[in-house]
């Protein structure tokens, strides 16, 4: 049986994914959530601080024996560090070359206006006599992820490793896809819920998606999108394209060249496995897919909760029996305000009704912790 070593800040998802699959799997994780010990043969948490250590997961992979490895986030902003964890081993992933070029917004924007694509305008130093007013410009980290440290530019000088980009009225989603480095095949499209108040989020921070219809013609301006990317980069496995649409027009602010978070929506709604997809893809054997409307369960969607002040669940093993969790952290287990605490799932027969049941379950959460805290006051 294969033995697959996984990295990355939470490494859940695809871990499940690939032991559903038959694989064996290694993790080296930021969390070590109950649920991706119950998948994986063994969980090694590298944390420095409360953040997840790129340099401590890389020296704890050195340790461990495996066949191939695939890395999720944020190892696609530390290409040098993807080069060291897969020195001398099989890689299942876009290479070092390749996601330092794609990750470049400067680069992605050039290929896209080539493929005469709209992309939003992106800017390395502040516009000479810009204020910041109006709300033009976004202030973006170069490594960025799940929208943290995204913020309204409001002039001034731009801080260290940052950069501007023009800032879109329209509604965030994204489309995720395999690739064999030369075309892309769909697998779905889905809006992105970010700074919701009612999972704990603030500002542009991701906090969840739902999957949505294959609805033209925002569609199939996607489905251009995954293709121009795929043959400018030569991208490979699953990938994910952020963008916000307007009047049914997708603009892409940002390439995910690895696993996404939504791609655990296609998953449960087509019942595939997105890591078989993904070691195919790297192989150069792409799927037979045909993206369809939402099923008998109706719309999908899922939603990060995140502390809105700092608790200590206790009773999270119990948590386990639900389908509709996932990421269950230890019990006893700290969590700060602005910290994810789990991962809920939900459906309805529109998007509304599914974002109204997402909402539903995070208040239901919310409020048991608040019980239990007040109980152990």
């Amino acid at each position: 049986m294969t033995r697959v070593l996984i990295a990355g800040v939470s490494t859940r998802g695809l871990a499940e994914s690939a032991a559903r699959a038959g694989y064996d799997v290694l993790a080296v994780d930021g969390f070590g959530d109950l649920d991706l010990r119950a998948r994986a043969q063994s969980v090694m948490v590298t944390r420095s601080g409360a953040r997840f250590s790129i340099r401590a997961a890389v020296a704890a992979a050195r340790g461990l024996r495996w066949d191939a490895v695939c890395y999720v986030g944020s190892f696609e902003n530390h290409a040098r560090a993807v080069g060291a964890l897969a020195a001398g081993r099989v890689l299942w992933g876009n290479r070092p070359g390749a996601l330092s070029a794609v990750r470049d917004p400067a680069r992605l924007a050039r290929a896209l206006r080539a493929q005469g694509l709209p992309t939003p305008a992106v800017r390395a130093t502040a516009p000479r006599g810009a204020t910041g007013r109006g709300g033009r410009w976004l202030v973006k980290p170069r490594a960025s992820g799940g929208g943290s440290g995204v913020a309204a530019w409001h002039g001034g000088s731009l801080p260290r490793g940052s950069y501007l980009q023009q800032r879109v009225a329209g509604t965030p989603g994204s489309i995720v896809f395999a690739a064999d480095g030369r075309s892309a095949v769909p697998l779905g499209v889905s809006r992105a819920l970010a700074g919701d108040p009612a999972f704990g989020a603030g500002g542009f921070r991701y906090c969840g998606s739902i999957l949505v219809a294959p609805e033209q013609p925002l569609f199939g301006h996607a489905c251009r999108l995954a293709a121009a990317v795929t043959q400018a980069f030569g991208l490979v496995g699953v990938n994910g394209i952020d963008f916000v649409a307007r009047r049914s027009v997708p603009y892409a602010v940002e390439v995910n060249p690895r696993y996404c978070a939504s791609m655990e929506l296609v998953e449960r709604a087509h019942g595939i496995s997105i890591f078989e997809v993904h070691a195919r893809a790297c192989a150069g054997e792409l799927p037979h897919f045909e993206i369809t409307g939402p099923g008998p369960a109706g719309v999908l969607g899922k939603a990060i909760v995140f502390a809105r002040e700092d608790v200590v669940p206790e009773e999270t093993p119990h948590w386990l029996a639900h389908d509709d969790v996932r990421d269950v952290p230890p019990p006893g287990e700290r969590i700060e305000r602005g910290h994810p605490i789990c991962t809920v799932f939900a459906q309805g027969r529109t998007v509304a009704a599914c974002r109204a049941a997402l909402g539903a379950r995070a208040r239901t959460l919310y409020r048991r912790l608040e019980a239990h805290h007040a109980r152990s006051a």
